[in-house]
């Protein structure tokens, strides 16, 4: 086994994980609300591209714009149909709902693309690079590169620009927000709609790794919670970190023990990291670091 060969693949792995979990972090740390239909807008946004290239036979990287587009558009207008739980901030309900909407999108997503797994077709997924006994791909690097683009740009968005101020006044306080005048169901808009492009984007970016299906979904949500939860939910800094630890630890205790337990060690970890630190449930106020 070459262990260096296993970081290597953690690392990429970890900063799939913290790069599908931002979009989520973004809601959690200013919204305070969960998106449990969350792992299947990353099934439709990979279906989407995938669709995209098969039907106008344009290049892989329009159809990452096409799928980024239309994740965007689904986050919106779900949350136009959820405003007022949003604004009411009715979390159960919001759990009930979202979770419904992501079983429709999955339902919906199976009666127009089919049950067969589908492949995302990525130029660079086929160009390796090798050094030594270590490789991986261009497509590899892209999604390194492209994640840190992201959490730096987050980090930019929030803490240099008007809207950023806007988001981080309504994660402190909505109710205060909305007497100094900003609108508050926009700011909503906007992180919803940031969600869904970026949950997309993820999905156009790690799914010509593995094989696309209409239930991978599931699989989503649960990783993306792991993350959110070890990185301190609503911190933006802390899932990155939490996303490239968990990739790490995945792959490493599957290449030394066994991938069969994967699964049931991250629980474990997750279960041992809130026992340890119950603090960590409690979303965090700073969430912009």
């Amino acid at each position: 086994m070459n262990l260096l060969q296993q970081v290597v693949n953690g690392v990429i792995i970890g900063h799939a994980y913290a790069l599908v979990a931002v979009g989520w972090t973004m809601l959690l740390g200013a919204a305070r609300l969960v998106n449990f239909g969350h792992g299947q807008m990353y099934m439709v946004g990979a279906f989407v591209a995938w669709w995209f290239m098969r039907l106008t036979g344009l290049p892989y990287p329009v159809a990452v714009v096409a799928a980024v587009l239309v994740g965007a558009l689904i986050g919106a207008v779900m949350q136009r149909l959820l405003m007022r739980l949003t604004l009411s901030r009715d979390l159960v309900s919001l759990m009930i709902v979202t979770l419904g909407f992501g079983q429709m999108l999955e339902g919906a997503a199976g009666l127009t693309f089919g049950a067969r797994p589908q492949t995302l077709t990525s130029p660079f997924q086929s160009m390796t690079l090798h050094f030594g006994a270590i490789w991986f791909t261009v497509q590899d690097v892209i999604l390194v590169v492209a994640t840190l683009v992201v959490f730096l740009a987050l980090r930019l968005l929030l803490n240099a620009t008007k809207f950023g101020v806007a988001v981080r006044m309504v994660a402190e306080d909505p109710v205060l927000t909305r007497l100094a005048g900003i609108d508050i169901a926009r700011v909503y808009m906007g992180i919803f709609a940031f969600e869904g492009a970026a949950v997309a984007f993820a999905a156009t970016l790690v799914a010509p790794r593995t094989p696309i299906l209409t239930s991978m979904g599931f699989d989503q949500v649960v990783t993306t919670f792991v993350v959110v939860v070890l990185g301190g939910i609503g911190s933006v800094g802390g899932s990155y970190v939490a996303g490239l630890s968990l990739g790490l630890f995945t792959a490493l205790f599957g290449a030394l023990v066994s991938p069969a337990y994967t699964t049931a060690a991250v629980f474990a970890l997750l279960i041992a990291v809130m026992a340890l630190r119950p603090g960590q449930l409690a979303a965090s106020a700073n969430f912009a670091r």
